[in-house]
């Protein structure tokens, strides 16, 4: 099996040595994301604004891998502050139906360029 770069222009750029996602084997990987503003290089808006974008995302390279948001096996959110958790849960149960993806929910000293809030995903084509 070879493993497949997957890259949608909808995304925006990476901000490193990464990929958008790598499909391997019918398992798709996507990236931590930030919502960062492609006019500012920077993450902008509420805990609320940074997860739309950031879950809006996240469909968008789960579309150009040929899967979707009811096919994410498996979700991380790294969170500048717990206390944010229930301002995340609400937009995230926006965008997934049970049966819900496992997840993993916690706080970090830090996300890069003072983004409020990274979520990655894993998901099945």
């Amino acid at each position: 099996m070879e493993k497949n770069q997957i890259h949608t222009d909808k995304a925006g750029k990476t901000v490193g040595p990464y990929s958008q996602a790598i499909e391997y084997n019918g398992i798709v990987y996507v990236s931590g994301v930030t919502a960062i503003d492609p006019q500012t290089g920077f993450p902008t808006g509420t805990v609320e604004e940074q997860t739309e974008k950031i879950l809006t995302t996240i469909e968008e390279v789960l579309e150009a891998a040929g899967s979707s948001m009811e096919k994410v096996l498996k979700a991380t959110i790294f969170l500048n502050d717990v206390n944010d958790f229930a301002k995340v849960n609400a937009v995230y149960a926006k965008h997934f139906r049970e049966p819900y993806p496992a997840r993993i929910c916690v706080q970090v000293a830090k996300i890069p360029l003072g983004a409020l809030v990274e979520i990655d995903a894993i998901a099945h084509k």
